[in-house]
């Protein structure tokens, strides 16, 4: 049996409360042990049977979890696969992904679900988690057979990508799945209001003679289902946050007691509407760039612990789908491989701790998604492990992306921090 040790690093592990040059061994594809880092010529076994990663000037942390990412198989395998996707996952520091719904077919019963645990046991190199659906075919008119997705195996519900118009579904939606303990997790968009918008409402968009969507498009849904989580008592999950209001939504609704949570993505924190001058159609996604007010307000929001959690909305598009006019370009953008030092700017900002931001990455996805053995580094955990040059620059080059699509606004940025290895269960399955 092969073990592992990574030794010398500083390990970071809000879960146990540790931040420390620490020694992390694993054995069987569990945290066997985290002891302090003894520097002496012959410290650490020497057997033949450990595998040694010197991780002396690196971060050492849980594994990244990413509780919203679109791996698009079955159904869209031309935009991304679940090997794909989990290299791209891997490369980002994730050791684990939730994968949405809105598959063809739609991950809205057994059968779905099962197809894509049974591709990833066999091609996935990171764990991966499904995201059941909502409403029968994303439609929004009836609901998923809930208790099936549960059983299945997945761990939260959504039609991510479709907002479910229903007060009455969404009602019915929170009060099934809480007695399955899943999550539910809410597009939070009204689409009768603006619905041909294609970017942020506002000055940008009258001067580019764009169609605008206005925050309240998204605030109005953020505010219904919080009420509908009150009136329930069920665990409500805001998805890719992007308002200033919906923001303070989420603080007032937490300060009052309800269960809800959010998460935001690092492109809604480091771009504005203005990324859209010049009609670059890898800046259009939904909720579309908005502000620096809403960045400033995301960024209190992470502050503060309006926002539990960061994700990447990884929504991999075709060459085909982008290379067109902006009003008719799909929505999304690559973000596995780009989130970390994007988020690492956060730090060097002063906004937020390093260790505030893995807990970000790490624990708090874990227990939102109840992965009982995910995002610690505790004995007897699944050894997930990022290790992170925080020194490290680089350029994107979106030629050189592990995902299977190149949509991303960042290619050309020159980045500082870098995964340098990922490590799901005791077994290194991406190096720099």
């Amino acid at each position: 049996m092969k073990r592992l040790l990574i030794k010398g690093g500083r390990v970071i592990d809000p879960a146990s409360g540790i931040d420390g040059i620490f020694n992390v061994y694993a054995v069987g594809g569990k945290i066997a042990a985290v002891k302090p880092h003894v520097q002496t010529p012959d410290s650490g076994p020497q057997s033949d049977d450990w595998d040694i990663i010197d991780a002396a000037g690196l971060i050492v942390c849980p594994g990244f979890i990413d509780m919203h990412t679109h791996l698009r198989e079955p159904g869209y395998e031309y935009k991304e696969t679940i090997q794909t996707g989990t290299m791209a996952a891997a490369a980002g520091g994730f050791t684990s992904v939730a994968c949405m719904a809105n598959t063809n077919p739609v991950n809205d019963n057994a059968s779905v679900t099962r197809y894509i645990l049974k591709k990833a046991a066999e091609e996935a190199v990171v764990k991966v988690f499904p995201v059941g659906a909502i409403s029968k075919e994303l439609k929004g008119e009836m609901l998923a057979e809930i208790g099936e997705l549960k059983e299945a195996g997945c761990v939260a519900i959504s039609d991510d990508g479709r907002p479910v118009i229903s007060s009455a579904l969404m009602r019915l939606a929170l009060e099934y799945a809480k007695p399955f303990g899943l999550l539910v997790i809410s597009h939070s968009e009204d689409i009768g209001l603006a619905a041909d918008g294609v970017m942020n409402e506002g000055l940008i968009s009258t001067k580019l003679g764009l169609k605008g969507i206005p925050n309240a498009k998204e605030d109005i849904m953020v505010a219904r289902d919080i009420a509908l989580a009150e009136l329930t008592g069920a665990r409500l999950h805001i998805a890719h946050i992007s308002t200033k209001g919906a923001v303070e939504l989420v603080r007032n609704a937490k300060q009052r007691g309800v269960n809800v949570t959010a998460e935001v993505t690092p492109h809604h924190f480091t771009l504005t509407d203005e990324a859209v001058v010049g009609y670059n159609t890898n800046t259009k996604m939904n909720p579309p760039l908005r502000t620096k007010d809403d960045i400033d307000a995301i960024k209190i929001g992470l502050q503060d612990g309006t926002i539990d959690a960061v994700v990447t909305d990884h929504a991999p598009q075709s060459i085909d789908e982008k290379d067109v006019e902006f009003d008719n370009a799909a929505n999304g953008i690559v973000g596995l491989e780009t989130a970390l030092p994007l988020l690492l700017r956060l730090v060097s900002e002063g906004v937020i701790s390093l260790s505030a931001l893995i807990e970000k990455l790490s624990a708090n996805p874990a227990k939102l998604l109840r992965l009982g053995g995910k995002g610690k580094l505790r004995v007897g955990a699944d050894a997930d492990i990022t290790v992170i040059d925080l020194n490290k620059e680089w350029v994107v080059d979106a030629k050189n992306l592990k995902s299977k699509s190149r949509n991303t606004p960042f290619d050309g940025w020159k980045m500082k921090g870098r995964v340098v290895k990922t490590i799901v269960r005791g077994k290194v399955v991406y190096e720099w």
